[in-house]
């Protein structure tokens, strides 16, 4: 999309994309973020809702530009017919996925130099922590929480693709489970128990309070590699469900807890 001048009230639904304007240089511009935009803490936090848009409201802020990431609602339609331009920032599923989204946001905002060096910095500080991991014969296994209900991912989603980079092996990823729920599959407990991984990465801290110790709690895991070995890390869910400028923190994390593991 192309707009006729630079836009200088936005209007963001969606955390990620309020992340990467930010990083951009763009902040100045946004005059409203949904209610679950939480970084950078100084963003204009408002009662918006990304999940349950409402056309009237996001007008109310005379935004010249919207930034979603899902269509829900088919708000884009209603804000066209209110001849409101909205860019569609939806969830990336390779980091290339995330370096276009910086681009178009840099080159709509007037900020196109500025996010042309967040991509160059991402790659090359990704690029210099995916080199620095020691290469082993045998790649350490890990599981990946997303909720205690034990959905997971698959290496065909983007957090996966993170952990391949990184050289380690997804014990979700079997033939019948790799395309399950478009790559967010749901383990049994007995599953996980089997299927021993070296090590758990748990996206469920600030949500649903799982540590450490409440896993280790669980009947039967206990016996778990990562469990007795301690290695089990504590993720940021925000940092590790956004794919903005902050995924080389979620890299950096993968990254140590593989170097250090067997």
């Amino acid at each position: 999309m192309t707009l006729e001048k630079r836009p200088e009230r936005i209007v963001v639904l969606a955390p990620t994309a309020t992340e990467m304007l930010f990083a951009i240089g763009a902040g100045a511009q946004v005059t409203a973020v949904d209610d679950q935009s939480n970084h950078p803490a100084d963003a204009p936090k408002s009662a918006l809702s990304g999940f349950q848009p409402n056309a009237e409201a996001i007008a109310a802020h005379q935004p010249d530009l919207v930034v979603i990431s899902s269509d829900i609602n088919q708000i884009a339609g209603q804000l066209g017919t209110l001849k409101i331009p909205v860019y569609q920032a939806g969830p990336a599923r390779t980091l290339d996925d995330s370096y276009t989204q910086l681009e178009d946001l840099g080159r709509l905002t007037g900020h196109t130099s500025e996010a042309a060096d967040v991509v160059t910095r991402m790659r090359s500080d990704i690029a210099q922590i995916v080199e620095k991991v020691p290469q082993r014969q045998v790649k350490p296994t890990y599981y990946f929480e997303l909720d205690q209900a034990l959905y997971t991912v698959t290496s065909t989603t983007f957090i996966g693709a993170l952990f391949d980079r990184i050289g380690l092996v997804n014990v979700a990823d079997r033939a019948e489970l790799r395309d399950a729920n478009a790559g967010y599959p749901q383990l049994s407990a007995e599953f996980v128990i089997d299927a021993d991984p070296d090590l758990i990465f748990l996206a469920d801290t600030k949500c649903c309070g799982q540590t450490a110790d409440t896993v280790k709690a669980r009947p039967g895991w206990s016996g778990i590699t990562a469990v007795r070995t301690g290695r089990i890390v504590a993720l940021n869910d925000d940092i590790a469900s956004r794919w903005g400028p902050r995924v080389v923190e979620l890299v950096r994390t993968i990254a140590a807890a593989a170097s250090e593991a067997g």
